[in-house]
């Protein structure tokens, strides 16, 4: 019967995919996660399936692959490609399909690839599986694939493990992999979501220069939109399960017809859009059912004339042992002679790539970590000299908002609990009084008051990222940094809760922290700026000032390198070198030299040559 259903059926598209349907058995009962989802790839082109957090983007990539566990998922419809249904295929002959016709890069390549052994070996096994050639021909094979990649010296680095690689080349590592036995299509699954904005910027570069070689066709899963506009020939728009909308990708950002689709749209911050704003501005608030969306209100000012926060050459290394006896051999500078202030009422965005020091910097503050050098003051108080008691007091007006809200939540408390924890642990209030401030704040995150009662597991993300906000704001802070608060979630859940961080700055004069790599967040919600790289702010000054007038070559570099959601910019030439951050480790005796900073405008600070 399976080879009856396994004859070739002439088609010109690369892969169709009609009538997919994948079903979960949960308790006993066939749920479907995923309905009646149907597209089609041309040869050389590029479709994006682009949706939320559970929209069934990544369940659809995985169903085409057969990749779902058997015995608890069931696929229904049919996936052609070369004119078979790959549903219908033996698993000996979906084997052959994996690898050789079509390949499949995720999105953390480091749990992709292989610890133990080297890339060269593991993108040379991937040839000799699919290919009759000697080890020899598949090691030359390969060294000519990291080429192809733009991995710097790719004979040298065969035999290197994963982890002496960063996350930019791990992730090119996968797709010299993936194209080892030239597929005729391409899956790629977030393959830029954990990439700081450059790499990723090259990365899709990569992704186009090769597909424009070797003609590939690319089906590539994200949820960033401004990916999409710069990558994709035509989008596939997910949500809840279901394909609600599906065109050429200018069609769909110009004229979406589906309320989902335009709410999405109104939601993604857009690089550019506040040029001659002087204060931040909220997202719209969009109603998913009719995608209609209200004028979003620029802040009010705010911000007070007396800084808060000061911090000046705040300074933090680590040290490296190696060697049998554990000897010091290096120190990674991860920051180095930070200052700034920061004022009540205002938004001060530290920038920077992975390694920067900037979560650093925000963890010496609240002395989470040790600083060896420098002066943090908090209300004109020294806080590096103090005892534990004294610090303890200190954090009152200095909480912290991580990036995983449920990691920063105990799974066995409920988060009445966890909001009432830091209140009567400071002796602020009995129990009883702790209760009615616990309702007062779960309403003031957008939430009610009955909640309470409830676990960390029966909230969304953002409702979580809500919690940690009130549980923040239980004491009664005048500081917040804010770790990457919101880079773990939907694009419309976190205009949402950047509305809300915006609302309670206004209402409680709040200052934040707001540590950041989302270049487009930090232009929407920014008093002032401050870029970072290889510990050392190198420009700082009011948020109009550094996106519009950017001085420092790394600053100019982060810019150019966001992707724009609008198609219709996409063959504007991206002016992105193609290299990484460097290393912050130095030897044992390294001396920093000084630093000096011009001052190009007012209040804008750029970081002198050295």
């Amino acid at each position: 019967m399976a080879s009856a259903q396994t004859q070739p059926i002439q088609t010109t598209d690369v892969l169709s995919v009609e009538g997919l349907t994948t079903s979960f058995l949960v308790e006993g009962v066939w749920k479907p996660v995923v309905r009646d989802v149907s597209f089609t790839v041309a040869p050389a082109e590029t479709v994006a399936i682009v949706g939320e957090s559970g929209s069934g983007k990544s369940v659809t990539s995985l169903s085409i692959m057969r990749l779902l566990q058997a015995d608890t998922s069931r696929v229904e419809g049919r996936v052609m490609l070369g004119g078979r249904d790959l549903l219908a295929l033996p698993e000996n002959a979906m084997r052959q399909v994996r690898g050789n016709e079509v390949a499949m890069i995720f999105q953390e390549p480091m749990t992709s690839l292989n610890p133990l052994f080297t890339i060269g070996d593991q993108i040379s096994e991937a040839l000799l599986c699919h290919s009759a050639m000697s080890r020899a021909d598949a090691k030359a094979e390969t060294i000519r694939l990291l080429e192809k990649v733009r991995i710097p010296s790719a004979a040298s680095r065969f035999g290197e493990y994963p982890h002496r690689f960063s996350g930019g080349m791990r992730q090119r590592v996968m797709i010299a992999m993936a194209l080892a036995s030239r597929p005729k299509l391409l899956i790629a699954d977030e393959p830029t979501t954990a990439l700081d904005v450059t790499i990723q910027g090259q990365i899709l570069d990569l992704i186009k220069m090769l597909q424009d070689e070797e003609g590939t066709s690319v089906l590539f899963i994200t949820h960033d939109m401004g990916v999409v506009a710069e990558i994709a020939d035509r989008t596939v728009v997910m949500y809840r399960g279901e394909q609600v909308e599906s065109g050429a990708t200018a069609d769909i950002f110009h004229r979406g017809k589906h309320p989902y689709t335009r709410a999405l749209l109104s939601a993604v911050p857009v690089l550019g859009s506040m040029q001659g704003r002087q204060r931040p501005l909220r997202f719209p608030v969009v109603n998913t059912a009719t995608g209609e969306s209200d004028i979003p209100a620029e802040v009010a000012d705010t911000v007070a004339a007396t800084p808060v926060l000061q911090v000046k050459n705040l300074t933090k290394r680590f040290d490296i042992h190696s060697g049998l006896f554990g000897r010091l051999t290096s120190r990674v500078h991860a920051v180095e002679n930070v200052s700034f202030d920061l004022h009540a009422g205002e938004t001060l965005s530290l920038v920077g790539e992975s390694g920067c020091g900037k979560s650093t910097t925000g963890r010496a503050i609240m002395r989470l970590i040790e600083p060896q050098a420098g002066s943090v003051l908090v209300e004109g108080r020294e806080v590096l000299g103090l005892d534990r008691r004294d610090l303890r007091e200190m954090r009152k007006s200095v909480q912290m908002i991580f990036q995983d809200p449920f990691a920063s939540l105990n799974p066995r408390m409920t988060v009445g609990a966890a909001i009432a924890e830091p209140y009567l642990e400071h002796k602020m209030g009995n129990s009883k009084q702790a209760k009615d401030v616990v309702a007062d704040l779960l309403v003031k995150v957008g939430l009610s008051a009955d909640m309470a009662a409830r676990y960390p597991h029966e909230f969304s993300g953002g409702q979580r990222q809500r919690i940690c906000i009130a549980r923040a704001l239980a004491l009664q802070p005048k500081v917040i940094v804010a770790d990457e608060s919101v880079s773990a979630l939907d694009v419309s859940i976190k205009a949402q809760v950047i509305n809300l961080m915006l609302d309670l700055q206004q209402s409680l004069n709040l200052a934040f922290l707001f540590i950041s790599h989302d270049m487009a967040v930090v232009e929407r919600v920014s008093h002032r700026v401050a870029v970072m790289y290889l510990g050392e702010i190198v420009e700082i000054g009011p948020r109009s000032a550094v996106f519009e007038n950017p001085q420092h070559p790394y600053t100019k570099k982060l810019i150019a390198a966001v992707p724009v959601p609008d198609p219709d910019r996409r063959h504007e030439k991206r002016m992105v070198a193609n290299d990484e951050i460097k290393s912050p480790m130095r030897p044992v005796d390294y001396q920093p030299a000084s630093t000096s900073y011009r001052e190009v405008g007012p209040g804008h600070l750029v970081m002198a040559d050295r």
